[in-house]
């Protein structure tokens, strides 16, 4: 698995019930169409995606990112950076959680700054920006790869909500 494999399985769990394609996918995320056709074969290899790559297995998904997402993508805040928050610092956790601390994807058109977390793929901070639905998923995971004990758990229980 490569960490934008999770990025292409959460953008598929934001569609919903809307249908979609490769091209879409590897469009709205700014990765090549090969790349999604690869990242979604080793998703099916993992037991993430039915064998048609179009059935999210949302239970497999969810053991995966509540207790393996930290230890294989984790991730320690760097520098104080302009960008697009993420984790306790983003929608739905900021209306709940208050800190003086602000965590961002770094991203020149951002409008926060923040120490660093690196993001899943690259283009994360500019797919993020026209997806709402993906933005919240990824910044909940985000918390589950940075934060303390009562900051995943508020995460999980958000992301259960959306998984199932």
């Amino acid at each position: 698995m490569r960490p934008h494999d999770i990025l292409i399985l959460l953008k598929i769990l934001a569609k919903g019930k809307e249908q979609w394609y490769m091209k879409d996918l590897a469009n709205e995320l700014y990765i090549s169409q090969s790349e999604v056709s690869e990242s979604l074969n080793r998703s099916v290899m993992a037991g993430l995606i039915a064998s048609n790559k179009k059935r999210l297995l949302t239970s497999a998904i969810q053991e995966f990112i509540f207790y393996g997402i930290k230890y294989v993508y984790p991730q320690k805040p760097g520098a104080m950076v302009r960008g697009v928050p993420t984790a306790h610092s983003a929608m739905p956790l900021a209306k709940n959680i208050q800190s003086n601390q602000k965590y961002v994807w770094p991203y020149s058109q951002g409008d926060q700054r923040g120490f660093a977390v690196e993001p899943l793929h690259p283009n994360v901070p500019k797919a993020c920006l026209e997806d709402q639905k993906l933005y919240e998923l990824l910044a909940l995971l985000d918390a589950i790869r940075l934060g303390n004990v009562r900051e995943q758990k508020m995460a999980m229980d958000e992301l259960k909500l959306r998984l199932n």
